[in-house]
């Protein structure tokens, strides 16, 4: 997969172009530049260098929360990077592991907290994703101060193909300047643009918990097996989607064709693509509003 899109993708062109948009979009909305934080991965290092090509000013929050030592060390060293290289970069650390204790103690140690139902495990997991509603808010917090849009990170496999963030946590943004672009892509701008070999090789990771577990491991698949699994099922959709009667059989027999050479492997890749696609379309899609139009006179 990398090396048949890095042989289709301008990726020079791509970076001036994300740059000039994201400038002329700041532009027209009245705000000065962008805020947005640095964790140590491909994702916001990309973003971050992308937001200081624009020659706008830039923000970057280091937003801590019982965080590794590789992950602080590798955004560290980024953030040292973009201040060298791009005189409109500035940086703060706001760290919010304090913040994040009191509100754990708080609803941990409420008589509500835990049902018959709720494990520990099952606490600690949605508290992970407090984490990134915490650092949400700190960013819209510096975004207010200063006039700034809050620049998201997140990919298009995560954004649109298995809504792997967190819901008004690294969800909630301005704009999204990578979200047309699979990982793989990112990691290949990501070159392009000079970012550190270290987060380059990093084991990728959205660092919401203590115990070091990567982004595979969540998910149970990587990110090349899940770029593919996402161009295949929206293959499989347009060819069950056709609307044209002619062409019903031969949209069947390609079907047929495309499922029946999945190794057992990719039947199991697919199978994680889609739990995690009909699970998270909550995320995806716009928020349901009910329609009262048939109870107005």
């Amino acid at each position: 997969i990398m090396e048949t899109i890095t042989k289709t993708l301008n990726y020079n062109a791509i970076a001036e172009g994300i740059s000039e948009w994201l400038k002329e979009y700041a532009n027209k909305s009245g705000t000065k530049g962008f805020v947005l934080g640095v964790s140590g991965g491909i994702d916001s290092a990309v973003v971050s260098t992308l937001c200081a090509k624009t020659g706008m000013p830039v923000l970057i929050l280091e937003m801590p929360i019982h965080q590794g030592t590789a992950e602080v060390d590798r955004a560290k060293q980024h953030i040292q990077w973009l201040k060298d290289n791009y005189s409109n970069v500035t940086s703060q650390e706001i760290n919010l592991t304090k913040t994040y204790d009191t509100l754990y103690n708080v609803v941990g140690n409420s008589d509500e907290a835990f049902g018959e139902s709720i494990t520990k495990e099952q606490f600690d997991f949605s508290m992970a994703n407090s984490r990134s509603r915490l650092r949400m808010t700190t960013l819209y917090q510096f975004a207010g101060m200063h006039k700034l849009l809050v620049a998201g990170t997140g990919n298009k496999v995560e954004d649109f193909g298995i809504g792997f963030y967190t819901k008004y946590g690294d969800g909630g943004v301005d704009i999204s300047p990578i979200a047309d672009l699979m990982k793989s892509e990112v990691y290949a701008l990501g070159a392009v643009l000079g970012v550190g070999v270290s987060i380059l090789t990093a084991a990728p990771t959205d660092g919401l918990h203590t115990d070091g577990r990567t982004d595979e491991d969540q998910i149970g698949a990587t990110y090349d097996e899940l770029e593919w699994a996402m161009k295949v099922e929206e293959e499989l959709v347009s060819l069950n989607t056709s609307g044209n009667k002619g062409a019903m059989g031969e949209s069947a027999d390609r079907i047929n064709e495309i499922t029946s050479s999945f190794t057992e492997r990719q039947e199991e890749v697919i199978k994680i693509y889609r739990s995690y696609n009909n699970s998270n379309k909550h995320k995806m899609e716009s928020i349901p509003v009910f329609d009262t139009s048939k109870f107005r006179k």
